[in-house]
């Protein structure tokens, strides 16, 4: 009897100390409820933060918006390359048959055209034998034993031009490097 005795008073003594709790909670509560100035404060914040979203997604769609007119033309200029590429052929065939009238009427045909495009944005990557291979421009299609030391991982020869439109690559240029 004496330890149910016990065990009830454990239980009251229990009782009392969460009776007493919820009070200084209550009075811990009231204590912690932010002030008009820290209110002010944490929506200001917000409102701060919410203006630099604001102004960021600004000027991402205006930064996309000026890259798609920038390079709206590009599948037109891609498909051109192959026009600029049979000019050059063109030209390099007749100056070896010696007609110079049409070879005159065809430069100058192809010298419009390539102006045309230089005007849009478009201009060829220069690449010359012996520069360093760059895979952000060039595109090895081969490697061929180098003919001196000198050249290897280099580029040997260029097959085909490549074209960027303003800074953006549209076409690499196809070359042959050394190993």
């Amino acid at each position: 009897m004496e330890e149910n005795k016990d065990i009830h008073e454990e239980n009251l003594n229990q009782d009392n100390q969460t009776v007493e709790n919820p009070e200084t909670e209550n009075q811990e509560n009231l204590s912690q409820k932010p002030t008009p100035e820290e209110l002010l404060a944490e929506e200001k914040d917000r409102y701060i933060r919410l203006y630099a979203e604001f102004e960021n997604y600004k000027k991402r769609t205006q930064k996309e918006k000026n890259d798609f007119y920038l390079y709206a033309s590009q599948d037109l200029m891609t498909s051109m390359l192959g026009v600029v590429d049979d000019f050059e052929r063109a030209i390099k065939e007749i100056s070896k048959s010696g007609n110079e009238s049409e070879l005159k009427g065809i430069e100058l045909i192809y010298q419009k055209l390539k102006g045309k495009l230089t005007d849009k944005g478009l201009k060829a990557i220069h690449v010359e034998q012996g520069d360093a291979f760059n895979v952000d421009l060039h595109e090895a299609i081969t490697s061929i034993p180098s003919p001196s030391e000198d050249l290897k991982g280099k580029i040997i020869d260029v097959v085909e031009t490549g074209y960027q439109l303003h800074e953006k690559v549209i076409r690499f240029a196809k070359v042959v490097t050394g190993n």
